[in-house]
């Protein structure tokens, strides 16, 4: 990478810290970064304060801003080819899987559609109040809601849909009126020069959109901890979303925390034979690299041994190899840390009483690259550490339920609840089964990746929304504005 920031409108070489960025399916050097120092960190945070204090852009109306924006996703859409490219070298995603939708082109397509949810927004709406508090002896009062631009946006991404996680704090927060320093995870951080070129080329205020790649944690400890940032919007692991949180508590910064999740996959009894293919896709899907997708399955118990059968023979033919092969079906893992991690509770599933029905090694013949087999694994009950945890990889778990409240009981203990599945022939009894779910978003026969319908978790997944209404909102201030006469 020539620069390894963008501050105050000018691309920047680094002055911190040396490191590789490594292509995950052959450990080959994709490029090499100086990242940023801890005085260049913090020269962006105070390029974002002063660009949104002097209301070169947060004192812009909305219509104004769209025109910039619009250019901004004009600019975006030029580097199409360049995001796949990213998507494959540096995130691993398989060129010819479903999942390059999300790493490149619906975000690419959403530019768009934010902007024109926003114009949509109103930007200010009457309280209810009741005609004795509007009308008293003394005066006549309107109160309002006003929403304006929050201030100053840390963005931190992550490293299995870079773009995309980076996306939806990006454009959302510039949209509102914000200023943004966005850092990258480490793992992916060559993506992320496309806000910034996008930014230059479509002439957004210097200072507005700010870019920081380092390896270390000193420029993202300022970004959650320094009083100049009104919100730290994050995307990655329970853990590190908690440092975030207890970060950002002193300043009380406002926080959207996007984290893990172990999602459940509800199979009712009369769509017990299409759980057979749920392996197949979670596995396949960026090598289940996806914090939405329903890692637990569950099934009835009488149905369970055909299942796991069906799963084992679907997986039996994936072809496994490196991104760029358009015939491969399952890439690798980011790392070899994230390998391990598939290994360490495949192992820790079998001394819970789990049994391998498939997978559970890596590949043989593949020397090189993060590789790890699509894995079923047959969990004696919800208990296991393979059915508590987030593996973050090729891994699935089938639990047999009793009864259908047996299966929402299960799919309830869990320390997440970012997304679950129903899957049913009886669509009234699978809707009535999903709204026990007690899960940040809940998907009955489908599910949808769209602008305008919000997803976000709670317990450990995290605080907070992201797309949609509410997710926009985010973003923005509300003042109650009441006005006597």
């Amino acid at each position: 990478m020539d620069y390894a920031a963008y501050i105050d409108g000018a691309f920047v070489k680094g002055e911190g810290t040396r490191f590789e960025v490594e292509n995950p399916s052959d450990e080959s050097v994709v490029a090499e970064v100086q990242g940023v120092s801890a005085a260049q960190a913090d020269a962006a945070i105070g390029a974002a304060r002063r660009a949104f204090d002097d209301g070169g852009w947060s004192g812009l109306s909305m219509k104004e801003r769209a025109a910039y924006m619009t250019r901004y996703g004009e600019a975006l859409r030029k580097r199409a080819d360049v995001l796949k490219d990213c998507a494959i070298k540096e995130a691993g995603c398989p060129v010819s899987s479903t999942v390059m939708g999300a790493q490149v082109h619906a975000p690419l397509r959403m530019t768009d559609e934010i902007i024109d949810l926003f114009l949509r927004l109103p930007e200010q709406e009457e309280n209810p109040l009741p005609m004795h508090e509007r009308v008293n002896p003394y005066f006549v009062v309107q109160s309002l809601k006003r929403w304006s631009p929050l201030g100053v946006v840390s963005a931190i991404s992550a490293y299995n849909v870079p773009f995309y996680t980076a996306f939806w704090k990006v454009v959302p927060a510039l949209m509102a009126g914000d200023t943004v320093i966005l850092r990258p995870n480490p793992l992916t951080p060559i993506s992320s020069m496309v806000f910034a070129e996008a930014a230059d080329e479509a002439g957004l205020p210097k200072g507005v959109m700010n870019v920081i790649v380092e390896q270390g944690l000193e420029g993202g400890l300022a970004m959650t901890t320094d009083e100049r940032v009104d919100m730290v919007s994050f995307t990655g692991s329970c853990t590190v979303g908690a440092k975030v949180a207890e970060q950002a508590a002193p300043t009380l910064k406002r926080l959207v925390l996007e984290l893990g999740g172990k999602s459940a996959q509800i199979y009712l009894p009369d769509a017990a034979a299409r759980a057979a293919s749920a392996a197949f896709t979670v596995c396949t899907s960026h090598a289940g690299q996806g914090c939405v997708l329903g890692t637990r399955v569950f099934v009835p118990e009488e149905n369970k041994a055909e299942v796991l059968e069906g799963m084992a023979k679907m997986l039996s033919g994936v072809k496994i190899g490196p991104a760029s092969d358009p015939e491969t079906q399952l890439g690798p893992v980011i790392s070899a840390a994230q390998r391990d991690r598939c290994e360490h509770f495949t192992q820790a599933a079998v001394e819970a009483g789990g049994k391998v029905v498939c997978g559970g090694k890596r590949p043989d013949g593949m020397d090189k690259g993060y590789y790890w087999e699509p894995t079923v694994l047959d969990l004696p009950d919800n208990k296991n550490p393979a059915a508590q945890e987030e593996i973050f990889g090729p891994v699935v778990g089938v639990i047999g339920y009793r009864d259908l409240d047996h299966a929402v009981e299960m799919a309830n203990d869990s320390k997440f609840g970012l997304s679950g599945w129903v899957h049913g022939a009886d669509k009234v009894k699978a809707v009535e089964v999903g709204l026990k779910i007690r899960s940040g978003a809940v998907n009955v026969n489908g599910a949808v990746m769209s602008s305008y319908a919000s997803g976000g978790g709670i317990k450990m997944s995290g605080i907070g929304r992201e797309r949609g209404i509410e997710g926009l909102r985010e973003f923005q201030m509300m003042t109650t504005l009441n006005i006597g006469g």
